[in-house]
């Protein structure tokens, strides 16, 4: 779905309404509050009178579009921009493009973003796992501003990133505090099958996998980078994809909503091939 589609098939504010009446409810208005389905339709407002608690609600009530006072049509038109902008969507070019200030584009965008937040099987079969961090080169920082061990697995000021991706299938990632042993190993067991084979590298903190987990390594360090199927080149290309997004679209991300852009890459990877996914985005945004 691109922009000129979105102008072409929800041209006016009533369209995107009787658009989200239908996916939500099938065209069969639900109060949200109460769950009933006796109500009374305004003559005005595409908003309906409960009469089983008595309260007013339109389709938007408890969506991403809650109490919204852009119209509709340039949420969809902001959706369908994130969608296809595959290294991420700056708040002020998202303002620019459609119109609005960067404040609201900034709140759209992170509204948006909760909508791609994904809750699924494990994952399972071969599957890489890996680390990155979040952050500034320190050869591109002020002297003043330079940290030590700013680089590598080092340095205060970054934040460490940790996922797990199956071959040709799906990733998850998020923001973590460390990579210990702990914190490495309880990522993996939350969004991998027991069984499967782990692929890394050989930091230390990934060694006992193999009590749950086959487990095979590549050394780094002495310059292998493949050894058989043994490799994680897949998921550090996925890691490409996540800075060129910080770097180049976004400049800087607190680390307090690092995860809802991890989640917009996540969604938008393991949805490459969906052709359907401008759909279902709406249909979790109002279900959510």
């Amino acid at each position: 779905m691109n922009i000129i589609q979105v102008y072409k098939q929800f041209p006016t504010q009533a369209d995107c309404i009787k658009h989200l009446e239908k996916v939500r409810w099938n065209n069969e208005p639900v109060c949200p509050y109460c769950k009933s389905k006796k109500q009374t339709s305004f003559k005005t407002g595409n908003r309906y009178k409960c009469n089983g608690c008595n309260t007013s609600y339109s389709v938007t009530v408890q969506t991403i579009f809650h109490k919204t006072k852009c119209d509709l049509q340039k949420w969809f038109l902001a959706i369908s921009l994130v969608l296809n902008a595959k290294k991420g969507l700056s708040a002020r070019q998202l303002a620019r493009d459609i119109e609005v200030t960067k404040d609201t584009a900034w709140y759209m965008l992170m509204r948006i973003r909760k909508a791609f937040k994904e809750y699924g099987d494990l994952l399972e079969g071969i599957i890489e796992a890996d680390e990155t961090y979040i952050g500034g080169k320190n050869k591109n920082r002020h002297k003043d501003k330079k940290t030590e061990g700013g680089q590598g697995r080092g340095g205060d000021d970054k934040t460490p990133v940790v996922g797990v991706l199956q071959r040709d299938g799906k990733v998850r990632a998020q923001k973590v505090k460390d990579v210990t042993r702990k914190t490495l190993h309880g990522v993996i067991k939350q969004h991998v099958a027991p069984g499967s084979m782990i692929m890394t590298d050989e930091w230390k903190s990934y060694n006992g996998l193999a009590l749950l987990y086959g487990h095979q390594a590549v050394k780094h360090a002495m310059g292998e980078y493949v050894n058989g199927a043994c490799h994680t080149n897949t998921l550090e290309g996925f890691w490409s994809l996540l800075k060129r997004g910080v770097i180049g679209q976004f400049h800087f991300v607190t680390a307090k909503h690092l995860n809802k852009y991890i989640d917009e890459f996540c969604f938008r990877y393991n949805n490459r091939d969906n052709k359907a996914i401008f759909s279902d985005v709406i249909l979790k945004a109002v279900t959510i």
